[in-house]
């Protein structure tokens, strides 16, 4: 059995072939594009988390640092001093514990208030759910 060459009638030949490729090409390009504004978004939502989390942690290392160093030093001598304005020894050194439970409390409401403010990047999921039911139903049709 010979088989013999038939000239292309246009549509089946090369030119039907590079219209496909661009196309795969394109879709190729658009993805990458889109992944990679997905993942800019990202990082533009997560920067202000971040920062938040930063700032509330902050604030729980100067609550912790406070009650460390203001233990040994600064409350004996406060207690000392409100004992040598008259009041008993007990309630001076009980002011001093009070007070600085107060600091300390404070300090770590301030933390709580800040680490509450930390989302989830919240348009990077929606966009990428988008993204992904488009592929999904575009994908279905071919």
């Amino acid at each position: 059995m010979t088989v013999t060459a038939r000239p292309s009638s246009g549509s089946a030949g090369p030119e039907a072939e590079e219209p496909i490729g661009q196309l795969v090409a394109d879709v190729s390009q658009s993805l990458s594009t889109l992944l990679h504004s997905e993942i800019e978004l990202a990082k533009l939502e997560l920067k202000v988390s971040v920062k938040n989390a930063g700032v509330g942690v902050g604030f729980f290392g100067a609550a912790l640092v406070l009650l460390v160093f203001s233990l040994t030093f600064g409350l004996i001598a406060l207690a000392e001093g409100l004992n040598a304005l008259g009041l008993y020894r007990w309630l001076s050194y009980l002011i001093v514990f009070l007070l600085l439970l107060a600091v300390v409390g404070m300090c770590g409401w301030l933390g709580v208030k800040k680490v509450k403010k930390v989302k989830a990047p919240e348009r990077t999921i929606a966009t990428s759910k988008d993204t992904v039911a488009y592929l999904k139903a575009n994908t279905k049709r071919g």
